[in-house]
């Protein structure tokens, strides 16, 4: 479901793209499966830029009873102007069995410009693309949804084409109108083959399962 390279999650906000990406993480550090899917254990980083630690323990709290030692989190870091790439590098240098970065939001790492044509956006991908390739790690950046509805929901990832264009995985998370816990994933790249998944959100213990 997540292979090596760059990866794109869309959804709304607040629907819980967060919850997942930490369960991930925790997961992925413990070599659990997902889902039932395998994964590839190691060290994970989850830069998690819009929430305070506090947030982030409690959520940990709610989701696991032993955070694993080598599930890293961070709630500030660096743009692609200013030192992100680099910051990557030398926590991968530092744990060189990382296997899974996530960045959440890609929108608060981005460069701090008013162009948004394609060219910008595949621009700023490509970067992130090539620092995941270099360091043989699964880059997840999360992101946000357009507004209005469309019947492919990989053109609602906010922004051009450059965006979903450029990434190795893109995912979009979208709520079914019927209830409010439960979700399809749809998932779609270049080395998975395309799948919808139903899930449903465990408010008790604050996961999402299939």
């Amino acid at each position: 479901l997540l292979p090596q390279g760059l990866c794109i999650l869309g959804g709304a906000s607040k629907i819980g793209k967060s919850w997942w990406v930490l369960d991930l993480c925790v997961r992925i550090a413990k070599g659990e499966p997902m889902w039932d899917l395998k994964t590839t254990g190691g060290t994970t980083l989850y830069l998690c830029l819009e929430d305070t630690l506090r947030r982030v323990q409690n959520r940990l709290l709610c989701i696991t009873d032993e955070v694993p030692p080598n599930a890293f989190f961070a709630t500030s870091a660096g743009t692609l102007s200013d030192c992100l790439c680099e910051q990557i590098r030398n926590f991968v240098k530092e744990h060189p069995d990382t296997v899974f970065v996530a960045v959440d939001t890609f929108q608060i790492v981005r460069n701090n410009s008013i162009d948004t044509s394609y060219a910008n956006d595949y621009e700023e991908i490509r970067i992130l693309k090539q620092l995941a390739d270099e360091l043989g790690i699964c880059l997840l950046l999360v992101h946000h949804l357009r507004k209005m509805n469309d019947d492919d929901p990989m053109n609602m990832i906010s922004g051009t084409t450059g965006l979903s264009g450029a990434t190795d995985s893109n995912f979009v998370l979208r709520k079914s109108k019927r209830r409010e816990n439960t979700a399809t994933l749809y998932c779609t790249g270049r080395d998975i083959p395309y799948r919808e998944l139903a899930l449903e959100f465990d408010g008790e213990d604050h996961v999402w399962k299939l």
